[in-house]
């Protein structure tokens, strides 16, 4: 796991696949209808849901590509899959997530969503000028 948080954000971006993830209009209203608090309770039954497991079913396929800001997110973030947690964020497949990693999965999950509703804020209020 990245104890700085910049410095997984600079490798993430360095991925043409990971930084190609933008939330659709669909995905920035729920964000702004719902707020922040709100996607990280979801973030955290979906973790719980789908990549607490040892052995999650589908995994590799369990997160959709779209139809919710927070799975966006997982995947921007290589939070989607075991496989990706293991290679991104060095957390080892075939045993339970601990509390530790969840955790860390939501802060890294609420670090790109934060970047998303910062610009969707600033983006609204110069429109709005």
């Amino acid at each position: 796991m990245y104890q700085d948080l910049n410095q997984l954000w600079y490798n993430l971006q360095k991925s043409p696949f990971r930084r190609k993830f933008r939330l659709n209009s669909k995905d920035s209203l729920y964000l702004q209808q719902k707020g922040l608090h709100i996607l990280l309770i979801h973030a955290n039954e979906f973790i719980n849901k789908r990549l607490a497991s040892a052995y999650p079913v589908n995994d590799g396929k369990q997160t959709p590509m779209r139809g919710h800001p927070v799975f966006v997110a997982q995947h921007a973030t290589a939070t989607c899959c075991r496989s990706c947690l293991a290679k991104w964020h060095h957390i080892a497949k075939g045993q339970p997530l601990s509390e530790q990693e969840k955790t860390y999965i939501i802060r890294v999950i609420k670090m790109w969503l934060l970047n998303h509703y910062s610009s969707l804020l600033s983006t609204t209020s110069k429109n709005n000028v």
